[in-house]
Order: C-alpha cells, then structure tokens, then sequence
C-alpha cells in the first residue's frame, strides 16, 4: 500500500530504517573522513614544502658553485696578470747589458789591483834580477866534477 501522492525514493526504501545510534555513527564516520581528508591534505601540503626547500637547497648551492667559481677566475686573472707583469719586466732587462755591467765592475776591479801592486812587482823582480849569488851551490859543484871527469 504505497501512497501515490507521495512517492518512496527508491534508496531510501532500500535502506533500513535508521536509529539514533546508527545516525551518530554516521555523523562519527563522517567526522573522521573529514580529518583523514584533512591529514592528506597537509600531508600534501607537507610534501609540497619540502619539494621547494629542496629547489632552494639546490639553487642556492648552484649559486654559490657559480659565485665560487666567478671568484677563482677572478683570482687566477689577477694572478695572472701579476705574473705577466714581472716576467714582463724580466723579460724587458737586457741580460746582456747586465753581464756587460758586471763584466765592467770586474774588469775595475782588476785594473785598480794592478795600479796598486804593478810598482811593488816591478821592484820584487829587478831585485831578484840584480841579486846574483857568486859562489856555486853544492849541486852545481858537484855536476861541474862529473862533468870533468
């Protein structure tokens, strides 16, 4: 006997009909998949987080690689240009002329020693010279015996 002024949802005929505590496990079962809804979403929201602090952590090493590496060039070219400098400078001295002068210095060097010991050199020589002994040594007497014999 169906009243067909009012018709019967066709669920709602297949459902039992529902007491209070059937209805408060309902409202329990629907609180707790709101809250396993709002675990997944911060569990989302979590997972987000830290994909982006990784993209930092990793830009963020990336930049201090390229600032590293800027700073060496930068390092290395002032060395560099330090270096070109002074060999450029060695590079630019004549070694010849730098031998020539200290040939020069010795060369002084030598003349100034003759100027001051050329007048006793002279006199050591003329007085070996002048200074003849007139008596033979025992070995020139002796070969002037076996020399006549």
């Amino acid at each position: 006997s169906i009243d067909r002024g009012r018709r019967p949802h066709l669920l709602s005929a297949l459902r039992p009909p529902q007491s209070p505590a059937s209805s408060s496990r309902m409202a329990a079962a629907g609180k707790s998949q709101e809250l396993i809804q709002q675990l997944l979403q911060a569990e989302k929201e979590a997972e987000s987080l830290i994909a982006t602090a990784k993209k930092n952590r990793l830009a963020k090493l990336k930049q201090a690689k390229e600032k590293a590496e800027e700073d060496l060039k930068a390092f290395r070219e002032e060395q560099e240009k330090k270096f070109q400098k002074e060999m450029g400078s060695k590079a630019a001295a004549d070694p010849s002329a730098e031998l020539k002068g200290a040939t020069q210095v010795e060369i002084d060097l030598v003349k100034r020693d003759y100027e001051q010991n050329k007048d006793k050199t002279v006199q050591y020589v003329i007085s070996k010279v002048l200074d003849v002994p007139t008596q033979l040594s025992a070995t020139q007497k002796q070969a002037l015996m076996m020399g006549m014999a």
